[in-house]
């Protein structure tokens, strides 16, 4: 008995299945036309809205003239390491310095003064290569 039940039950679930497959066949062929358009507008409008996209990133490079009005104004005069990642710095706005402290995630003005002329000072003319340089050192050392 349970085993004719089985042959029936693999009988019905076959023929199903076929049924479904045809039904399937026939409602794909009457849709194929549709979702082939309808994909094809899909992927146009994307390549549209990408390339709008595009266009707005270049115009915004392209005529972003605020960024180099303000940067004429702010000039880095200086600055010396006082840590591993701690500096203190000297910069110019308009006719001001100010020294100020840096750190990571933060920004610390440590006194203001008027603009002062700079000057830069030579310490000793540069050597024209690390070799020479090298040279006169051992020599100076051996000479010791």
């Amino acid at each position: 008995m349970i085993r004719a039940f089985s042959f029936l039950a693999a009988l019905f679930s076959i023929s199903a299945a076929h049924a479904q497959t045809a039904t399937s066949t026939v409602a794909t062929a009457s849709t194929s036309t549709t979702s082939t358009a309808g994909n094809l507008m899909q992927v146009t409008l994307g390549l549209v809205v990408l390339g709008l996209m595009a266009a707005a990133a270049w115009a915004l490079r392209r005529f972003n003239t605020a960024k180099g009005h303000n940067a004429a104004q702010i000039k880095i005069i200086g600055g010396v390491s006082v840590g591993n990642r701690e500096r203190v710095m000297v910069v110019e706005i308009a006719d001001q310095w100010i020294v100020v402290g840096v750190a990571p995630g933060r920004v610390n003005a440590l006194a203001t003064m008027a603009k002062q002329e700079t000057t830069i000072i030579h310490d000793a003319a540069p050597s024209k290569n690390f070799s020479s340089w090298l040279a006169q050192t051992i020599e100076k050392r051996n000479a010791q």
